[in-house]
């Protein structure tokens, strides 16, 4: 085959605050053909998720930044086009960590196969992928739900959190979401499952989760931070376990990170409150794939994706959709067909 062009977008500045248009450089090289061990795939969908905004930033983390000038990180899933390893071949779909590049180079053992008959590309990003796996381990592993305990799940229509919502409700436990807007709360319960559902811009969180959570909380799924981890915090049941995924509503401050005022809340509820990060599991992503793939199948959990077409150069524009909640289901970007 002739040599592609590969076009990548690069990391060119740590964004303060929102990334900007300047954060960001346009590149163009030849595709690199595979060395022994190797492959080369084309990407075709792109995995936007809001851990890329903490990537870019310097300082400690549970996994390094990354580097200005280098292309930004990013999961994705592509088609071998050429290949130097025995295991794979061209026409094998993959996905692994593409970067927001046309076409990735990488050893086999960055790659996994994934069959495009389980499901369509775009799943293997969302309940089967990432998002899938971090919603499994997270409430199974660390907040540990049992049959009729409330579980509260924020951005609870978002990847992480509409599969934590249908898994718990899976394992015979009581469901609220915390959602933004009514269309994001009626299809909270209405397809996903929910018990009932929080619309967290309008209204009183508190007097929400009193009216829905009489007994208190046992699981909180913490997608957002801020404000609505607070609110939750002051309805917690004892021996209540908080699984902390994510901080969305503090990524893009420009002061220090707010941190619950009302933390003694743990000490009177005898509460746990643990973080999670989905790559120390990645030995039993095989086990969470098995079950979710069986759900899927039986009908017991959907999973919705919000495709945005226009390639690697779109990708400055809507990775912004995350932080702005204009995303609808797993936000994905389409590169090619």
């Amino acid at each position: 085959m002739s040599t592609p062009t590969n076009h990548q977008i690069r990391l060119a500045a740590r964004p303060v605050g929102l990334p900007k248009d300047s954060d960001w450089q346009r590149t163009e090289e030849p595709a690199r053909a595979p060395a022994e061990g190797e492959v080369l795939v084309q990407t075709l969908y792109l995995s936007l998720d809001p851990a890329m905004r903490g990537w870019m930033n310097e300082g400690k983390s549970y996994i390094p930044p990354v580097g200005l000038g280098e292309v930004m990180r990013a999961g994705g899933i592509g088609r071998v086009v050429a290949s130097a390893a025995a295991t794979f071949s061209p026409g094998d779909y993959v996905s692994g960590a593409l970067g927001v590049q046309e076409y990735a180079t990488l050893p086999t053992k960055a790659l996994t196969r994934i069959d495009p008959a389980l499901s369509p590309l775009p799943v293997h990003l969302s309940a089967l992928g990432m998002p899938g796996m971090t919603a499994y381990f997270g409430l199974l592993d660390v907040g540990q739900p049992k049959p009729g305990d409330t579980v509260v799940v924020s951005a609870g229509t978002g990847a992480v959190g509409a599969v934590v919502g249908q898994i718990a409700k899976i394992k015979g436990c009581r469901t609220v979401a915390i959602a933004g807007g009514p269309d994001k709360c009626r299809y909270a319960v209405e397809t996903l499952g929910y018990d009932a559902a929080i619309d967290y811009k309008s209204g009183d969180i508190r007097k929400e989760l009193r009216a829905h959570c009489p007994n208190g909380v046992d699981v909180y799924f913490d997608n957002v931070g801020g404000d609505i981890l607070e609110a939750v915090l002051a309805q917690l049941a004892r021996k209540a376990r908080i699984v902390v995924c994510g901080a969305i509503s503090q990524y893009n401050n420009t002061t220090a990170v707010k941190g619950p005022a009302n933390y003694l809340a743990l000490l009177v509820s005898r509460a746990r409150m643990e973080g999670m990060v989905v790559f120390d599991y990645a030995d039993r992503y095989p086990e969470a794939v098995a079950e979710i793939a069986g759900w899927i199948k039986e009908g017991r959990l959907v999973s919705r994706e919000d495709i945005v077409e226009g390639g690697v150069a779109a990708f400055p524009d809507t990775l912004l959709k995350l932080f702005s909640g204009e995303n609808f289901g797993k936000l994905a970007l389409k590169v090619a067909s």
